[in-house]
């Protein structure tokens, strides 16, 4: 049986950005189920305590949406006893990993050149982009394996922001949650408490935190609205219609698409 998340959402130590997105409406006055889908950061660090709560939840499956590099910086998922871990990397085996060893360690020039002048957002937008067009089979496999079975399942990636919560986004949509609902969901990754924590080498300048460097990685921490449409925005570029990207994009029938809906709305 089905067990639900707490009503007060727990505080885990080393798991950010956990959350239940139960109760979230649709446009025909559904809800989300409370206890059947959740999002989240990396389970890499997990401590006892987070993974004996995990396990309260009655996990079918835990979505990881992280690549190659991703899992050699943080490592593997805790493993939940008796639950099923996918790995989706939604981005290439390596992805990013120059870039953001960069980020990392790179001083303050190269930081302005890589990310000033709206370069940081823009690198964002093209990544949002791309994940939609170029991740179908991806999240034909998360939403046709959701509807058959997986549910309860809990999606992440390194922060739980970008890759979870375009993956959250997308099966929110199939199921009719109202947009307003999903992008508010999408932006409460931006709450303190859920952050991904910034961490970077000194650099020996002193300007490891400074001012400058935290307003030019800003953009590659935020939840942004625009990033959000973005992604919406190649879907009607690219298929015409919502309904359209998920029949012929994600090769979703309206029998599976039923059966989603009947796992994850009340």
């Amino acid at each position: 049986m089905t067990q639900h998340a707490p009503s007060t959402e727990p505080e885990l130590t080393a798991v950010r950005n956990f959350r239940d997105v139960g109760g979230l409406p649709t446009v025909d006055g559904g809800r989300i189920r409370p206890g059947v889908l959740f999002r989240s950061g990396h389970l890499a660090h997990a401590t006892a305590e987070d993974a004996a709560f995990l396990t309260t939840l009655g996990l079918h499956t835990v979505f990881d949406f992280r690549n190659a590099a991703d899992q050699k910086l943080e490592g593997a998922d805790v493993e939940l006893p008796g639950v099923r871990n996918v790995n989706l990397p939604l981005t290439d085996p390596a992805d990013g990993a120059e870039f953001w060893k960069m980020v990392r360690d790179g001083d303050l020039d190269q930081l302005r050149a890589l990310l000033s002048d709206g370069r940081a957002a823009d690198r964002m937008i093209t990544s949002y982009r791309s994940i939609v067009s170029d991740r179908t089979a991806e999240h034909s496999r998360v939403l046709h394996a959701m509807a058959e079975d997986s549910t309860p399942a809990l999606m992440h990636c390194a922060a739980g922001k970008d890759r979870a919560g375009l993956s959250i986004a997308v099966t929110l949509l199939a199921v009719g949650v109202e947009p307003d609902a999903i992008e508010a969901d999408y932006l409460k990754s931006n709450e303190k408490h859920r952050r991904y924590k910034v961490l970077r080498n000194g650099t020996g300048a002193g300007d490891a935190y400074s001012p400058e460097v935290m307003e030019l990685l800003a953009p590659l921490f935020d939840a942004r609205a625009e990033y959000l449409h973005a992604a919406f925005e190649t879907i009607e570029q690219t298929w015409g219609t919502t309904d359209r990207y998920f029949t012929e994009g994600l090769k979703l029938s309206t029998a599976d698409r039923d059966r989603l809906r009947e796992r994850l709305v009340v």
